[in-house]
Parts: C-alpha cells; structure tokens; sequence
C-alpha cells in the first residue's frame, strides 16, 4: 500500500490526517515572509493588509497572491490526489484564508461542523468538503482540535458550550508541529481552535468542495465562496487540470457588481471623513508649504566650506 493509499484509508476512517513538516527549506521561509509582511497594517483604502472580523484573529483574505509557495501547496499532487479520492473528480480548491491568532487564555471559538451548504435542500446527505491547514509558525498550543471519527455523522452546525463539556465519543487530537505541518480534515468532523492560544500562530486554510452543490443562504449574502483572487506572475506552468481545480472560467458563484454589507458603518463613516479630511488639508496647505519652504531655502544665507568647516560669507 503507497502513502496514498495510506493517507486516504486514515481520512476515511478518521477524518483527519496530519503530516508533520510537510513545507520545508526555502518555499516555507517565502510563505512565512509573505504572510508576516501581509500581516503588518490593517487595510485601509489603498493600504494592503489584513483585515479585522474578530478581536482576536486577523484575516488575509487573499494569501495566494502572496507568494507561489500558496498556490503551489494548494494543488501539491499528493494533497489533490487525497481530495479527489476523498471528495470526487468534481472538487475544486473553493477558498484560502489566513489567521493570526492572537494570544489568549479564552475560550472563545467553540466545538462546531462547518456549515456550508444548503441544509435545507440537501437533508438526507451531507456532501463532502475538505480543508488542508497549514501551520506557517511552531504551534504548541492554540491548534486545531479534531475528534476523530466524528465526520459524516452530524450535521455541521455550532455546538453548544453545554455539548461541547459533554465528553465525545471519538478521540480527541490536538494538532499540533512545527512551521510546515499540514492537516487534512473532513469538515463536517466536530473541531475547534484549541485554547488557551500562548503564543501567536500562523495558519492557511484551504477548502476544497464540489461547486455545484448549493451554498446555505448566509454564505450566498456574503459572496463567500466567490472566485479566487490569483496572482498572474504564479500561473505560468498551469496544467489543464490545475485550471480546473481553480475554477478558470467557472461563474457558478460569480455575482455582478457585488458588494458587501459595510458590518461596523459608524467606524466606517469615521474613517472615511478622517480620510477626506487629511486629502483636504493636504491639497490647500501643500502649496502654501512648498512657498515657505522656497521662501526659507532664499533668505538662508550662503554657506562656504573652507578646510572642512562652514563659514559664512559676508553680506
């Protein structure tokens, strides 16, 4: 039996599979580098950054325009001949994310089944979807938890704080390697982010499903699944097989002229004036600046090195 064959029977038994340093060398420190400079500001207008949906994570929205370690893990062959395997010939990569999670001893992000597609329509089955984590600093704590055996069995929903202190019947592991570990998960499995967090960690997240089962109302609002942002510099030795995987030409999920809901107005009218202001200020005292300045540099008077000093001339 190959490692495929390995890995897969582990995925179908488990729901999970981990494979400790599988980023290494150079591709790893140019995925921690990207990812560490995204991770700099906040964005704000034309400022690229991260951006805020929780006090105590950070999201990149975007990480595969980082650097082409993303794009490459993202359709490694072993990792796509595990996802097709396990979630059928019609899968693509629907989504990649990045997190800071930041250091806390709360417990604040509960046991839970993602819930992704429409449960209404879909009542009698739940489709497969996969995630593949990977781990871009040392995680000892703060990691994903996963109760083995828990996928196919529950529908993907949150759990309650009450269920979540109920003993699961499955066991519990907690990820947990060095930059460069990967996890591969079925999504429906109960999981969490563990806690306490005691030091920072860096996490991508990739989600692979069939595109063509439809989406739960909340993720259709906010355009989750929409296509993927990829940097052109990153494609150049694309296979047909890989553009499949990336959704080239498919607009299943694209939406016209979207745009989304503003969740914090008031922050954003703030900033926003605040922003209007400073272009205002900078437009009418810029020229009155750039005269004073001419003004000074004219009446300073003239300097003259002589023997490495400065001395005046006379006027």
């Amino acid at each position: 039996m190959n490692r495929a064959d390995v890995l897969f029977n582990t995925l179908e038994q488990d729901g999970v599979v981990i494979l400790p340093e599988f980023v290494t060398g150079t591709r790893l420190a140019g995925m921690q580098h990207a990812f560490s400079r995204a991770l700099g500001r906040l964005r704000a207008n034309s400022i690229d950054g991260y951006e805020k949906t929780e006090r105590l994570r950070d999201m990149i929205e975007h990480p595969l325009v980082l650097d082409q370690g993303f794009l490459d893990l993202g359709l490694d062959p072993l990792v796509m001949d595990l996802v097709q395997r396990y979630v059928g010939p019609q899968f693509q990569l629907t989504e990649c994310k990045g997190w800071r999670s930041r250091i806390t001893a709360k417990d604040w992000h509960g046991w839970h089944g993602d819930a992704w597609y429409d449960q209404e329509v879909l009542h009698d089955c739940i489709p497969r979807e996969v995630k593949v984590g990977l781990y871009l600093t040392d995680v000892d704590s703060g990691g994903l938890a996963y109760i083995k055996g828990s996928h196919q069995r529950l529908r993907p929903r949150l759990h309650s704080r009450q269920e979540g202190e109920t003993p699961w019947p499955g066991e519990r592991v907690d990820v947990q390697g060095p930059a460069g570990t990967i996890v591969v998960f079925d999504t429906s499995g109960v999981h969490r982010q563990a806690h306490p967090i005691l030091r920072i960690r860096h996490a991508l997240f990739y989600c692979y499903h069939d595109p063509s089962i439809p989406l739960q109302p909340e993720d259709v609002a906010y355009n989750r699944y929409a296509p993927l942002t990829l940097n052109a510099a990153f494609l150049g030795n694309l296979t047909a097989e890989h553009q499949r995987i990336l959704g080239f030409g498919d607009t299943r999920h694209f939406v016209h002229g979207y745009q989304r809901d503003i969740a914090h107005p008031l922050a954003h009218s703030v900033f926003s004036a605040v922003l209007e202001s400073g272009l205002w200020m900078e437009e009418h005292f810029e020229p009155l600046l750039r005269r004073v300045r001419a003004l000074r540099s004219r009446l300073a008077p003239a300097t003259t090195t002589i023997g490495g000093g400065s001395h005046r001339k006379p006027a």
